[in-house]
């Protein structure tokens, strides 16, 4: 467990703007390709192709057979970068990332943009919220929940670096920063953000900077909350759900993810099969499609705002305390 304990929240910026920028850092690595189905200006890797045209490959519509090529160009040394939004890069090709990148062991980088129901208005059949689950089934497969800009510019030097298959969740609103700069970071490290006693938040992706809002609030209400940022699902860091068993009368999960397949749901494995017991809670989206709305909205609407949170760690306290 790393700790970096944040006081404030920073700037905005797009978690996907440091998709963009990061490949235009490695870009001079010949190694290094990008492909794209036809989404390369939301997903920001169309900045690759215009400084490196030669090494930057438009699919169009055809998810299936990027992971293919994808394959193919990790088998001759290559460092591919897929990049789609998450409804795109996990279902409609999943039969491919499972025996053609997975089965074969091969370095093909999955970044996945837009995922959650805070893709927004683009309603349910966008807001993909099992792409954890279905991914996390691949044997091998490595899951990476940024949070914020720099968390996903640091996630992805990381993910560069690794030899092996790994999936990148990445949103689509602007948001605020949480950490100050980019960080040395090693894949399955969870990161304490602020300490406390009385509650431990354990989040991933987006709803990091929700909760960290709500236990800022708290604190000037005389309650102590504890907020991790769990950046890697799977693996994820048994030693930092340990550190808030000891340190926090119970647990709250946040994903905006479904519960089946999902961080809570492997964390709760871990804890019975450590025959640990400790009173835990979740705000996810339990066995539900999203619906069509601002994100902002639809956050309220399932409790993953700060109000949400504050509300949920209050009602655990009046029955732990």
């Amino acid at each position: 467990m790393k700790r970096i304990l944040i006081k404030e929240l920073g700037d905005k910026i797009p978690m996907r703007k440091a998709y963009g920028d990061f490949l235009l850092e490695i870009g001079d690595d010949e190694r290094v390709v990008v492909l794209d189905c036809d989404l390369g200006h939301s997903t920001n890797a169309a900045r690759f192709a215009e400084k490196y045209p030669e090494r930057y490959i438009e699919m169009g519509i055809q998810e299936q057979n990027m992971m293919g090529i994808a394959a193919g160009l990790a088998a001759t040394g290559k460092i591919p970068f897929t990049s789609s939004f998450a409804v795109f890069s996990t279902g409609r090709p999943w039969e491919q990332v499972r025996l053609s990148i997975a089965y074969g062991n091969f370095n093909v980088k999955i970044v996945a943009t837009h995922a959650g129901i805070a893709t927004g208005e683009d309603g349910a059949s966008h807001q993909i919220c099992e792409d954890m689950a279905i991914m996390g089934a691949i044997p091998g497969m490595v899951i990476l929940s940024p949070s914020d800009y720099y968390s996903a510019k640091s996630v992805l030097r990381a993910v560069y670096r690794y030899n092996g298959y790994v999936y990148v969740r990445l949103v689509r609103p602007t948001s605020p920063t949480i950490y100050k700069e980019e960080f040395e970071y090693d894949i399955g490290e969870a990161v304490l953000l602020k300490e406390g006693k009385d509650l431990s938040i354990i989040a991933t992706g987006l709803p990091v900077h929700h909760a960290l809002e709500a236990s800022y609030d708290l604190e000037r209400e005389g309650i102590s909350v504890a907020v991790y940022d769990f950046i890697s699902v799977k693996p994820f860091d048994e030693d930092a759900v340990m550190h808030a068993v000891d340190n926090s009368l119970g647990i709250l999960i946040v994903e905006d993810h479904v519960m089946w397949g999902g961080l809570g749901m492997a964390i709760s494995s871990f804890l019975a099969r450590e025959r640990i017991s400790v009173p835990l809670e979740f705000i996810n989206m339990g066995d539900n499609f999203g619906r069509s709305g601002s994100y902002k909205d639809l956050y309220k609407h399932y409790g993953f705002d700060k109000e949400g949170i504050k509300r949920k760690v209050l009602s655990m306290l009046e029955k732990v305390g």
